[in-house]
Formats: C-alpha cells, structure tokens, sequence
C-alpha cells in the first residue's frame, strides 16, 4: 500500500477523527439550514489535517512549521466557530465542552511538535 510520510504522524491521526466530528456537525448544521456556520466550520477543520499533510511535504523544517503554525491556527478557528454556535443556542454545553477539549488538546499537540521540530 502506498502511505505518505504524513500518514504516520500522529498529530494527523489525531486530526482525522476532529476533522469527522465536524463534518457530522456541519452536515447538522446544513440540514438546519446554518449553511455559512457550516460550510466555515467544515473548511477550518479540514485545513487543520490538509496543513499538516502539506507542510509534510516541505523541504525545510521552517517551512514545514509555517504549515503546523497554520493548522493550529485553524484549531482556534474551529474552537471559535463552536463557542460561537454554543452562545448562539445551536449546540449544548456539554457538546461544546467535548468539542474544546478536541481543539486545545491537538492544538498542544501541535504546538509541541513543532516546537520539537524547530529545535532539532
């Protein structure tokens, strides 16, 4: 089987399955006609594993954590968009506690590697 070198780290493991969570909510969204909460929230999240995928790819190692900085932006931006749907009474509480924990979690993990990445 054919793998890309960014198929074995596992801040994008870790991605794929934050990234799922917000496809099934922006599908939610969708059906409930939020179709620009939707469409942002599935964008952010996506941008979140395709900036770890592409920055995998890079030459340098500062080029590769211009990527990872990108991504973790894109985990505020996703963690925006759902307190953002909390304050606006889309969402519970309880599914917006779940959903910050995901995003500040990859977020740390994240930062850490490329921390790690640019002091090796």
């Amino acid at each position: 089987m054919v793998s890309f070198r960014f198929q074995d780290l596992e801040i994008w493991k870790e991605s794929v399955p934050v990234s799922r969570e917000c496809f099934v909510l922006a599908e939610k969204l969708r059906r409930d006609n939020y179709y620009s909460l939707s469409d942002q929230l599935l964008r952010a999240s996506l941008s979140i594993s395709n900036n770890i995928a592409e920055g995998s790819g890079s030459a340098t190692k500062k080029d590769f954590a211009n990527y990872l900085n990108i991504a973790r932006r894109s985990t505020f931006e996703c963690a925006n968009i759902i307190i953002l749907l909390h304050e606006y009474g889309i969402i519970s509480q309880d599914y917006m506690d779940k959903m910050l924990i995901l995003f500040k979690n990859l977020s740390a993990k994240i930062y850490y590697f490329r921390k790690r990445l640019i002091t090796n």
